[in-house]
């Protein structure tokens, strides 16, 4: 029997992250809370701002590198580090009698 190819569309939309001004919409929501807490805690506009902007460019250049980042880096703390056998550095172990 012969195997004939199936053919599915796959729309751009389903597969693009979802951004606001191109940074990942939570990483953008974090700068802008952020942002406001800086403002209420300093009573300073300009301080509110300037921790919004420059949040804002850190989560832009984290959205660039990696738009799944915040989601891999809060999923990290679920799994456990493996071992990996081929790393292996063996050590000595020296023996020492006790004097008693």
């Amino acid at each position: 029997m012969e195997s004939i190819p199936t053919f599915r569309p796959v729309f751009k939309s389903v597969n693009k992250p979802l951004t606001i001004w191109g940074v990942e919409r939570r990483l953008f929501f974090v700068a802008l809370i952020m942002g406001a807490a800086t403002f209420t805690s300093f009573s300073s506009l300009v301080s509110g701002v300037v921790m919004f902007v420059a949040l804002f460019f850190c989560a832009q250049r984290a959205t660039k590198t990696d738009p799944q980042i915040l989601r891999i880096v809060l999923n990290s703390s679920r799994f456990r580090n493996q071992y990996d056998p081929a790393k292996f550095a063996g050590y000595e172990v020296e023996w020492r009698q006790q004097r008693g």
